[in-house]
């Protein structure tokens, strides 16, 4: 541990901050994956995002987002580097292999969630529910399998989609019997190479 940065080691379903605390540092994740849950007013709850080594969150303190949007929770055990905000500010000053870093990190979020938009505004139900399921199962272009991250399920993904569950389970059924993915409580959710066929342009 140095002033202003340490390195957290923990387990699965470990809570690393919760919506509505302050939000007075940020998060590089080393090793593991975390999600991100926001909950409503009326207690409903939606998972916005999952992440991966290699990528930062929790940087809204450094734009003046004095509280927290989302809470974050390890999927799995995680290596993460918690950093104070004051010392990242200082280091995207100081350190051009940082700000370099962080730059390219929120140019790829960026790209993200245009194009979560354009997806929600001009794709069908199925093809969003698709294009989830790579975006949640970290789906490389040299992947065949992968599995998505834990703890999702037809209801959390109905949120995300925006569409009812019954339909999720619908579009669940129709990509299981075209081998585009397998599921069953013990290895959880697999999702293989033939889903990228469903969210081709028709």
């Amino acid at each position: 541990m140095s002033r202003g940065k340490t390195v957290l080691e923990c387990g699965a379903n470990h809570t690393l901050f919760m919506q509505g605390q302050p939000a007075d540092s940020l998060f590089f994740l080393l090793r593991g994956r975390v999600k991100l849950a926001v909950a409503s007013h009326e207690g409903k709850e939606a998972i916005v995002g999952t992440l991966g080594p290699g990528e930062f969150f929790g940087e809204g303190c450094l734009a003046g987002q004095p509280f927290r949007m989302a809470t974050a929770i390890s999927v799995g055990d995680c290596t993460l580097a918690m950093v104070e905000k004051s010392m990242m500010v200082r280091m995207l000053h100081e350190e051009q292999g940082v700000a370099e870093l962080f730059i390219t990190h929120l140019l790829s979020r960026i790209i993200r969630y245009e194009a979560d938009l354009v997806d929600q505004l001009f794709n069908s139900s199925e093809k969003r529910l698709a294009r989830i399921l790579l975006l949640l199962s970290h789906f490389g272009k040299d992947s065949k399998t992968e599995t998505v991250v834990a703890g999702i399920n037809q209801e959390h993904l109905a949120q995300m989609v925006g569409t009812t569950r019954s339909r999720i389970n619908h579009f669940m059924n129709k990509f299981r019997k075209l081998g585009f993915i397998d599921y069953s409580n013990e290895a959880g959710l697999t999702v293989h190479r033939g889903l990228l066929r469903a969210v081709q342009p028709d």
